[in-house]
């Protein structure tokens, strides 16, 4: 007897722990579902608020005296997700620059550690600006950029990872889950391998951050950064964070000689002299805005807890992948994600993925285009229902019965 799907849908909110979550959030297009919360969050309720008080009274009153509370910012944002959010200690993590700025710092740093090393390790499904990255760190300093296959679908694996090493490997920068296809790489045995081979091991945490568990700590992770826009829910533009492992603090010198990263910066010294900690990766200002954004952001991860989010964000994806098998095989889908070992989201492969995207836009529902071909569905834990999901697959079914998404270009320009 074929499964009620709306009935199940509606059972599996009713047993939803994290149901009441939804409400936190800022949502006024009731008809609207929402699938990109992988790329830029919802605007929680608490953040409006905050940012109002921040603008009115520490900025219009308080003016100046404001960073009397704005100086610890950073590093307050940073143990809150040191502590909630990742499996990290307090003073390893802190808020600042855009993801790409701190994995550039920490790159450097890295290679800096391993003199006489030649090689960094990456991999070809790498997000593109990791790769832009640390392809200038390798030129600016005469090194190779090892690049690596790795399946599109399935995302990089270990195997693969200890195949490329070797004792010129200085470092070694993958993404924790793949941007493409959502695929969950072993972080620990990638970063254990990584050691055994006298490396350094950097992993971008954009895709896992508020999604999945991040074991930092168990795993002995050398180097991370993040953003905080995404599962986060900090807003466009937020700003990234970077983690660095105690032990390591001390022994690293980032390339950035800011005055935020000194050790007594008031007493504006005549040379450089960094912190002894991890305020030594900072570098000028901080964003006082963003990083109340990403305060309360975190806040709200922090009260959902990240094993709940990781299981609501794999029953969502679950979920989704029985209606793909259902409703989306006659019509020429095939899965871009792996069936286990998933993120907060599931990619479709479709010759038509560009034009089927604009025609979900034209049904209410927001889906992202990613190359080659693929319509990544994004299922954000603490505020997609499992009938948003339903109501989604069933306008996309529609689309595909009707074949309403032959009124849009290939060329990526609406036709009307």
């Amino acid at each position: 007897m074929p499964v009620d799907r709306l009935t199940q849908a509606q059972r599996l909110d009713a047993e939803d722990p994290l149901a009441a979550f939804r409400d936190e959030f800022v949502i006024d297009e009731p008809d609207l579902v929402y699938f990109d919360g992988n790329s830029l969050g919802r605007l929680p309720r608490a953040t409006r608020s905050r940012l109002r008080t921040a603008v009115d009274q520490e900025w219009g009153v308080d003016l100046v005296r404001g960073w009397d509370r704005w100086i610890g910012l950073a590093r307050e944002v940073g143990d809150l997700l040191a502590g909630a959010v990742l499996e990290a200690s307090p003073g390893e993590v802190t808020l600042g620059d855009s993801t790409s700025v701190n994995l550039y710092k920490l790159a450097v740093a890295a290679c800096d550690a391993r003199p006489g090393r030649r090689v960094i390790l990456t991999d070809d499904d790498n997000f593109p600006t990791d790769r832009y990255v640390l392809e200038g760190v390798a030129a600016a300093r005469s090194m190779t950029l090892r690049v690596l296959p790795s399946d599109p679908d399935i995302g990089v694996t270990l195997a693969s990872v200890r195949e490329a090493l070797d004792d010129d490997v200085a470092l070694v920068s993958l993404s924790h889950v793949a941007y493409r296809s959502g695929a969950i790489a072993d972080l620990a045995g990638i970063t254990a391998a990584a050691h055994a081979a006298g490396a350094l091991v950097l992993w971008d945490l954009c895709h896992s951050a508020g999604a999945v568990p991040v074991p930092l700590r168990s795993a002995g992770v050398d180097l991370a950064v993040g953003c905080t826009y995404k599962h986060l829910n900090a807003g466009p533009g937020a700003p990234s964070f970077l983690y660095v492992r105690q032990s390591l603090q001390t022994s690293l010198r980032q390339p950035i000689w800011g005055w935020f990263g000194q050790q007594d910066q008031f007493a504006m010294g005549p040379a450089y002299d960094p912190a002894p900690s991890v305020d030594r990766f900072l570098v000028g200002t901080p964003p006082v805005l963003g990083g109340y954004a990403a305060l309360c952001g975190v806040q709200l991860s922090a009260a959902a807890g990240i094993d709940r989010i990781f299981a609501k964000g794999t029953a969502l994806g679950d979920f989704a992948v029985d209606l793909y098998d259902e409703w989306l095989t006659p019509h020429g889908f095939a899965l871009a994600s792996p069936r286990s070992g998933r993120g907060a989201h599931v990619t479709l492969h479709h010759p038509a993925a560009w034009q089927i995207s604009q025609a979900l836009r034209d049904a209410s529902v927001i889906p992202d285009y990613r190359t080659p071909d693929r319509l990544r569905l994004g299922f954000a834990p603490l505020y997609t229902r499992f009938v948003d999901v339903y109501e989604g697959f069933d306008r996309l079914r529609t689309i595909m019965e009707a074949e309403s998404w032959r009124r849009f270009s290939a060329n990526r320009s609406r036709v009307t």
